[in-house]
């Protein structure tokens, strides 16, 4: 399907930033090129790819004038967003990544959803993980985590876990990505920062009950080589957005568990000089001190008055036990506990 893009700006802008992913192009384009939906710009940035990847596109853009092919203005996924959303035309915004599949109908749906809702919503779809080798534990929980959230758009009540937004399955107005900054932040993890800026913006998930979006997991990906996606960047990521967002300053600020996450995050707090209770239950911890800071029992939180918890402890029993204790002490409100595990 040939299409000559000066007759008519398209609707939808899909931004996919693409490196050495020619094994997975022709899936991936294909989902793409077979949608239900005409109306679509497809904007693919070369970062610098090695493979044959670039003459992949080129051929597919040689087939069909919605697909636009521009090298990197710089080096980096971050960039190369910059740089394709500079470049595109469309009304609707989404993103795409170059290993991935496309549900069939999922840039009508998405595009339907927001024309009947108007700005100010993000459009989303479930996702569902496949590799070659099948799915791990961990991903297969995060999927599920995710897909639940979705079902509802309550996306954002459990933002400071993981990040609630899928990042190759979402569209939302060009206003409000432009109210939201864009991509013009260079701070990693882009997709969870964009999600948080969405979030400080006021934008409402448009709840969704159909997989639009097969995300492939394979070694090479780039969450689990780049040291961007390093678990430091994420726990730095969240305590600066909570005390921006949701920090009342006039409250105590409390952090139970003092495993890796509660040490990272104890440790960042004392270097910003902000007060707080650390809280634990294990009796090897409990009356030491780490970082200047003592370790108490979890107990002693029905002595403070209206604290600000910072949950880092990670076993979902355990995570049950506390939600029920703080809910028991009348703690347990949307901003009185914040999971960031």
């Amino acid at each position: 399907m040939v299409v000559n893009p000066a007759l008519k700006a398209p609707q939808v802008s899909i931004l996919m930033p693409f490196k050495n992913s020619s094994r997975y192009l022709g899936e991936c384009l294909s989902s793409i090129c077979s949608q239900n939906f005409d109306s679509w710009e497809l904007l693919a940035i070369d970062d610098h790819s090695s493979d044959t990847s670039p003459a992949i596109f080129t051929e597919w853009a040689e087939q069909d004038s919605r697909i636009r092919v521009f090298p990197n203005r710089g080096s980096g996924i971050i960039p190369a967003l910059k740089t394709a959303y500079s470049l595109s035309r469309g009304k609707l915004i989404t993103r795409m990544d170059s290993d991935d599949r496309m549900a069939a109908g999922r840039l009508r749906e998405m595009a339907t959803q927001l024309e009947a809702s108007g700005s100010g919503h993000i459009a989303l779809g479930l996702v569902e993980y496949f590799s070659h080798r099948g799915i791990s534990n961990g991903y297969a929980r995060y999927e599920r985590w995710l897909n639940n959230l979705t079902l509802l758009g309550s996306n954002f009540k459990e933002i400071y876990k993981e990040c609630v937004i899928p990042s190759p399955c979402w569209m939302v107005y060009r206003q409000d990505l432009d109210a939201c900054g864009a991509f013009a932040p260079d701070r990693y993890p882009e997709d969870y920062d964009l999600c948080f800026r969405f979030y400080a913006k006021g934008l409402t998930c448009l709840p969704s009950s159909r997989v639009l979006h097969y995300w492939r997991d394979y070694d090479e990906r780039t969450s689990r080589t780049s040291e961007h996606y390093a678990q430091n960047y994420f726990l730095d990521l969240k305590l600066d957005y909570f005390l921006k967002l949701d920090r009342d300053a006039s409250r105590p600020l409390v952090i139970w568990g003092a495993g890796y996450k509660g040490k990272h995050l104890a440790r960042t707090l004392v270097e910003k000089g902000l007060h707080f209770r650390w809280l634990c239950d294990n009796p090897k911890k409990i009356g030491k001190s780490i970082y200047g800071m003592r370790l108490s029992h979890f107990k002693v939180l029905k002595t403070v008055e209206a604290p600000q918890s910072l949950i880092t402890v990670a076993n979902e029993a355990s995570q049950a036990q506390i939600r029920n204790f703080l809910f028991n002490s009348c703690m347990g409100s949307e901003k009185d506990t914040f999971f960031f595990c």
